[in-house]
């Protein structure tokens, strides 16, 4: 098989209902504060991988975690998934700092996350 390799499952975003109830709990979990702290997203980063609390559902009503496979290319990966029988749920965009992020599901409906930093 030929094609882009990733770098790994490097962020978990969790869906939650509100983050100040939710955001002492991941403290207390990772032992540590936050290193991004808003009203529309809380981030840690613990041990070389991103822990990311995302309020309202997330993105297209997440309702449970999704890992982000980073790539160096994510347009180049989304075609490559497609191809090969994934669906793009959300297509790539900017979600800041150059980082860009897109989701595909799997045949049985699993979502899967890329994403890639500029």
């Amino acid at each position: 098989m030929t094609g882009s390799t990733t770098q790994g499952i490097k962020t978990v975003l969790h869906p939650v209902s509100d983050l100040a109830k939710a955001k002492p709990v991941y403290e207390a979990l990772l032992g540590m504060a936050p290193q991004a702290d808003a009203p529309y997203y809380v981030g840690f980063e613990a041990e070389g991988q991103h822990i990311g609390l995302v309020p309202g559902g997330g993105p297209q009503a997440m309702t449970s975690p999704v890992a982000y496979w980073h790539v160096a290319d994510i347009e180049a990966k989304l075609a490559e998934v497609t191809a090969a029988g994934a669906t793009v749920k959300e297509p790539a965009h900017d979600v800041g700092g150059g980082r860009l992020v897109a989701t595909v599901t799997d045949p049985d409906g699993n979502v899967l996350g890329l994403l890639q930093d500029r």
